[in-house]
Order: structure tokens, then C-alpha cells, then sequence
């Protein structure tokens, strides 16, 4: 398990996969590598970032890997009847076309055993309501990377109220021009300032 860790958070994607399926052919069950392996080289990920020893571009890298390493086992998880946390939709609102931010906190829940449904980018209000309502949503991760499209993460909340499901999930924004005093003004429940923080505040709180 240690050397798959060590692979995520050095982004050897390829051999991360290959690692995995190593410990698969051993008999490793799928739940276990993801919980003992791949969660935790995420964390450290994420730990280093915060402390300034990775940037973005290794942030990919292991995000690459993470992700190629859930590919292999999500297949196996979904046979062994092992049930998601729950069901999360992402998406980076309309106007703004940038994606790297929403994918990193894709992956990272995604690794903690949630579902995403990952809309793209460009979206507007009414498909975010129209996901949360087919996939049954437990929570919204909204995206933005410019000034004037982080005003559009309003309206989405505005039309997720309008059509009553605001009770049902946990808004979270985020992106470089996103503060927490910009969360609270628009009844967000939370802004995350780095790939990992948004994860932590969904286990807490479901």
C-alpha cells in the first residue's frame, strides 16, 4: 500500500494504475486500497500544497494519478456493491470555460467515495437544478476563475431556492476570486481555498 501511496503523490499515473491492479490480482479488496492508499496520498497531497512544497502542476500529476487508480477500481466497487457516499454535481458556472480547480476537487471526492457528476464548464442556472433533481444530489460544488463569472454562483443559488430544493444539499464555491465573505453574502455553506478543504467539510457535516 505504501508504495501505491508514494506513486499518487509523486503523479506516476501509469505505474499507479498497474500498482493497483497488482494488489487487486493479490486478492486486496477494492475498498481497501481505496481507504488505506489512495484517500490518504490525496491528504498528503493536499497537505503539501497547503504547505507550499507542490504547486498546481504536481497537483495534476497526482490528481492524474488518483484518478487513473479509481478508474481501475470503480468497475470492481460498483460489483462488490460497495455504496457511494453520496451523490455530488460540479460544474464551473456560465460564462467561464476554466476547469482545472473543479477537476482537482472532482477527483478528491471522487477518491472519498462520493459520486460526481462533473456538468463542465460554461453552466447555467437551470442545469444545475436539473442535475441535482435527476441524480438526487447531496450537494453542488460550484466553480469560478474570473471576477465578473463569480457573480453567476448567485444566481445558481437563487435558482436552486426557486426551485425548492435549497433544504436538500450543501452549496460549495470556490475558484482564485472566491472569499469566504463572498460565500457568505450569497447563503453558500462553504468556501474552500484549496483542493481538500471542500472533502473534509462533506464528511463532517453528512
Amino acid at each position: 500500500m505504501e508504495h501505491l501511496k508514494e506513486l499518487v503523490i509523486e503523479g506516476e499515473y501509469e505505474k499507479a494504475a498497474a500498482r493497483v491492479k497488482e494488489l487487486l490480482d493479490k486478492d486486496i479488496k477494492p475498498e481497501v486500497i481505496l481507504k488505506t492508499a489512495l484517500i490518504p496520498s490525496m491528504d498528503k497531497v493536499g497537505e503539501l500544497y497547503e504547505q507550499g512544497e507542490y504547486f498546481i502542476p504536481e497537483l495534476l500529476w497526482s490528481a492524474r494519478a488518483m484518478q487513473q487508480s479509481i478508474d481501475v477500481l470503480k468497475p470492481l466497487l460498483m460489483e462488490s456493491g460497495v455504496e457511494p457516499a453520496g451523490t455530488i454535481v460540479m460544474g464551473t458556472v456560465k460564462g467561464d470555460r476554466h476547469d482545472i480547480g473543479k477537476n482537482l476537487v472532482g477527483i478528491i471526492f471522487e477518491g472519498a467515495g462520493f459520486e460526481v457528476i462533473d456538468l463542465g464548464v460554461d453552466i447555467p442556472p437551470i442545469k444545475f437544478v436539473e442535475a441535482i433533481k435527476e441524480h438526487d444530489a447531496i450537494a453542488v460544488g460550484l466553480s469560478a476563475l474570473l471576477t465578473n463569472t463569480m457573480l453567476e454562483m448567485d444566481n445558481v443559488i437563487k435558482a436552486i431556492k426557486a426551485a425548492g430544493l435549497r433544504d436538500n444539499v450543501k452549496i460549495i464555491i470556490g475558484g482564485a476570486p472566491v472569499t469566504q465573505a463572498y460565500a457568505e453574502e450569497i447563503g453558500a455553506d462553504y468556501y474552500g481555498d484549496d483542493p481538500r478543504s471542500a472533502k473534509n467539510f462533506l464528511l463532517e457535516v453528512l
